[in-house]
């Protein structure tokens, strides 16, 4: 598979460590006309340092932010470990929605409140992933195609999933989905 989608590392932290199943989109600005689509229903997490802030996330994930930002690999490479399956998505259209996903998440308020206003159109993208982990991480040479401000990157080469393990035990999941589709 080479579909991946870009996300801020310490997101793909909490995904991979299961502490949250939710990636909330407004989508990049290299998106096209149409903004972002959930286009592919399952991807590699590629994460990336390329707008996050260590303030955007609440202080619980800050402490988080400093330990993996030790070990990320260096900006020619990028380290794949993550597999998603989009389980659910929707277009969020209010305020009111946005603030229901509060604590489902390691983003501020105030982050999520900005990319909901971002734009022409009022709205932002939640999708609920199940991951799994790889065995073992692969590393990629970082290539220019993969830069620049947009969610969907085509990968040079394939990748393997056959040996990914799921990061949430099937109830564990299901708990935190039903807590989305609220």
């Amino acid at each position: 598979m080479r579909t991946a989608f870009k996300e801020w590392a310490i997101v793909v932290d909490a995904l991979g460590r299961g502490e949250q199943i939710l990636i909330v989109r407004k989508g990049g600005i290299h998106e096209g006309k149409g903004g972002f689509q959930v286009e592919h229903p399952r991807f590699w997490l590629f994460p990336t340092l390329f707008h996050q802030q260590r303030e955007s996330v609440i202080p619980a994930a800050q402490a988080r932010y400093d330990e993996i930002g030790a070990s990320f690999p260096p900006a020619d490479k990028v380290r794949l470990e993550f597999l998603a399956d989009v389980s659910d998505w929707r277009r969020i259209e209010s305020l009111e929605q946005v603030d229901a996903l509060r604590g489902q998440h390691i983003w501020t308020d105030q982050v999520i409140t900005e990319r909901f206003e971002w734009g022409r159109e009022k709205n932002i993208f939640a999708l609920a992933v199940r991951v799994c982990r790889l065995s073992q991480p692969v590393e990629l040479p970082m290539l220019e195609s993969y830069g620049g401000c947009k969610s969907w990157i085509e990968l040079a080469e394939d990748i393997s999933a056959k040996e990914a393990e799921l990061v949430l035990s099937d109830d564990a999941f299901a708990e935190r989905l039903d807590g989305f589709r609220i």
